[in-house]
């Protein structure tokens, strides 16, 4: 997401405590045990029209699983906001968010994806991939024209297809597990895309989502339009996202709101987990803007809180009905942050009932038990236990 003040001092917070290696991680994984993975560039997916907002090729991080993971696989979609008009998009296409020659040419996996037995006991042997993110509509884009004063191009959707293809005849095909990921605005497709993924892998092997820090709440209290709404109107209009989206929900209301995780989940027939902070950063952010310098400096107002714990209820409302079903599951933190799984600090760091996101999505995705854990704090906590954050509004 965009590069916040709060944002920034979350990354400096995350490279201190790697760097240390403590806390957090218990010492189980220390900095250096990190491996850099190389950029795979699917040249034959041009032909198919799926192609970054610049035309080039799609891309991603892929780490060979072996021994018993040989044949699973964890397909994470990474984010990085949306582009809802030309203007936004032509900016993005002088980043890695808009073309997949400016990606990095090798990337560290950590968290989920990382091949540490130790921090990752249950996926670590997996195929793994990291798709990077270059059309700017969460992967629902399908529009066939290229205007030539621009050279845009919004194919989301289909490079969504072209890669699930490819990781097919890759192997995927032969798969016993399987899980679609991802995180952010890279979740958003691991919901949409859900019962379509589910669609395409072969009926034997076992497939299931999760979606970290993409519940992405309809503000229905706020008379205005919201800054979701502004995004979702701007993806329906220019990517011509609502043939992508599902049928269930665009059938009942109008498509932009069915970009909302809380219209369609009813739809996904495929079992799928949520991971989300019930103080998400980017969605505080963006309801209340400016309250996270007040957060951190602790000048915490009768109105910020009253406004916080308004903001939770709506969200906590707006969940899958608790139940013990396994075809919904559910980690809700009370950290102030944005996103977890790709970092061992959110991985296996954070915790709810005395049970970490890893713990507690493995216990789900392999059917020991339903998981729906949800925080009880009214207000943001402080999950990082480094001494250089407040302790919020407690």
């Amino acid at each position: 997401m965009e590069h916040t003040k709060l944002q920034g001092l979350c990354l400096v917070i995350y490279s201190l405590i790697m760097l240390n290696g403590k806390t957090v991680l218990g010492g189980s994984q220390k900095p250096n045990e990190a491996y850099m993975v190389d950029l795979t560039i699917l040249e034959s997916a041009v032909s198919k029209g799926a192609v970054c907002l610049d035309g080039s090729p799609p891309a991603y991080y892929y780490d060979k699983g072996h021994g018993e993971g040989a044949n699973n696989w964890i397909i994470y979609f990474r984010g990085g906001e949306w582009c809802y008009s030309v203007t936004d998009c032509l900016d993005r296409t002088k980043t890695e968010r808009g073309s997949s020659k400016l990606a990095p040419k090798q990337r560290s996996l950590y968290g989920m994806l990382s091949n540490n037995k130790i921090v990752n006991p249950d996926f670590y042997n997996w195929n793994r991939v990291m798709v990077i993110y270059c059309d700017g509509s969460s992967f629902t884009g399908d529009v066939e024209e290229v205007d030539p004063a621009t050279n845009l191009h919004f194919r989301g959707a289909r490079i969504f297809l072209a890669l699930i293809d490819h990781f097919l005849a890759k192997g995927m095909k032969d798969a016993k597990n399987v899980i679609l990921t991802g995180g952010s605005a890279g979740g958003l497709p691991a919901l949409i895309h859900c019962d379509r993924f589910r669609s395409l892998v072969p009926n034997s092997a076992r497939v299931k989502c999760l979606a970290d820090g993409s519940y992405f709440l309809h503000d229905r209290k706020n008379k205005d339009m919201t800054f979701m709404e502004t995004v979702n109107e701007g993806l329906i209009n220019l990517h011509q996202s609502a043939k992508m989206l599902p049928s269930s929900c665009t059938s009942k209301m109008k498509p932009s709101l069915c970009l909302f995780p809380q219209y369609f989940q009813e739809g996904i027939k495929t079992p799928f987990f949520i991971v989300n902070s019930m103080f998400d950063t980017f969605q505080i952010n963006k309801t209340f803007p400016g309250y996270y310098d007040d957060l951190f400096k602790n000048t915490c107002s009768a109105s910020l809180v009253k406004n916080l714990q308004d903001f939770k209820q709506e969200f906590l409302s707006a969940l899958p009905k608790q139940s013990h079903s396994s075809s919904r599951g559910m980690f809700i933190d009370s950290c102030l942050i944005h996103a977890h799984i790709t970092s061992g600090v959110g991985w296996n760091g954070f915790s709810v009932n005395n049970k970490t996101i890893a713990q507690a999505f493995s216990d789900w995705y392999f059917d020991r038990s339903p998981v729906q854990l949800i925080d009880k704090p009214d207000l943001p906590q402080n999950c990082y236990k480094f001494p250089a954050i407040t302790n919020f509004c407690t």
